[in-house]
């Protein structure tokens, strides 16, 4: 499939947050080097768990942090879960070298990522299939094996060739690769790291898609299926909103997430309602397990639009 930008459609109110954001965390560079390895670290162990509990992982994020800090062994508990969440980890940091030694995405990176996620899992990582497959709940069936070298080159030249924005790129790399399916397994996890290594080499934070949202992620996947890439290039830009927030809380007052029930003292709002103005996605905010953060400078922005209506 390919795509003209203006086929795609991002809220532009959901943008500008972004265009702002990431204005804002640009004025900042360089950033200090210790909050943002810590930042680095924390959204490495997130992204490692949220990415294998799409896939089914029964490991929890705390487990998750006592596996590949610790080297423990969780009792009662897999030994793929174990292997998955050490190899999502080692391809995360695969991912960050080859964004600073400058690659561009190809099918030699492709391979390398995929090898690093399924070694221990798969007899031949790093290989493309040689049999065909089908999806549970896909609306349409991943070609056949014989086409995806072929396949394979025409995606590496559609995405230097295609002129679409970086946000709607990422979303074009990330459905088109989970589209043609070119692994027996693991293409999920290799989407994701595909789609954060072209964010951050365009300079933008890495992404986290949390398990909470699978619902959402898959639906908005199987309307890319069928030729309509808007709802999922929307789901990739505001998982980049939370993610610039999420730095910016690091680095300046105003933007330091707090919870609602915090942010609720500060304001003539209840939690309650500021959590429904989230979820209606009418107060800048950020879900992360389930609980809602949001920040002074959002909740000041919220109640300036209220008073113009």
């Amino acid at each position: 499939m390919k795509y003209d930008d203006t086929d795609i459609f991002i809220n532009d109110s959901l943008l500008d947050k972004i265009k702002k954001k990431k204005k804002k965390l640009d004025s900042l560079r360089p950033l200090p080097k210790d909050p943002v390895k810590r930042i680095i670290e924390d959204i490495r162990l997130r992204h490692t768990y949220h990415s294998d509990a799409i896939e089914g992982n029964s490991l929890t994020l705390q487990e998750t942090k006592l596996v590949l800090e610790e080297g423990v062994t969780i009792g009662g508990k897999p030994l793929k879960d174990h292997i998955e969440a050490k190899n999502d980890a080692e391809a995360f940091d695969l991912m960050i070298e080859l964004v600073n030694s400058k690659k561009k995405i190809s099918q030699e990176i492709i391979q390398q990522i995929h090898e690093c996620v399924m070694t221990g899992i798969l007899t031949k990582p790093g290989q493309y299939r040689t049999k065909n497959v089908t999806i549970t709940g896909a609306k349409t069936r991943p070609p056949s094996y014989l086409k995806i070298v072929k396949l394979m080159d025409e995606y590496i030249k559609n995405i230097e060739k295609l002129k679409l924005k970086t946000i709607k790129k990422a979303a074009f790399i990330h459905h088109e690769f989970v589209k043609i399916h070119p692994f027996i397994d693991g293409n999920g996890r290799v989407a994701r790291l595909l789609t954060n290594f072209y964010l951050m080499k365009n300079g933008y934070t890495p992404i986290i898609i949390q398990k909470d949202d699978r619902g959402k992620y898959y639906r908005s996947l199987n309307k890319a299926d069928i030729g309509d890439l808007s709802d999922f290039a929307s789901f990739i830009a505001r998982s980049v909103n939370e993610s610039l927030q999420y730095y910016l809380s690091s680095f300046v007052d105003e933007e330091r997430l707090v919870t609602l029930s915090e942010l609720s003292k500060k304001s003539d709002y209840s939690q309650e309602y500021l959590s429904l103005r989230a979820r209606q996605r009418k107060l800048d905010a950020v879900k992360n397990d389930n609980i809602w953060y949001s920040s002074k400078r959002a909740l000041n922005e919220y109640e300036k639009s209220v008073k113009k209506n």
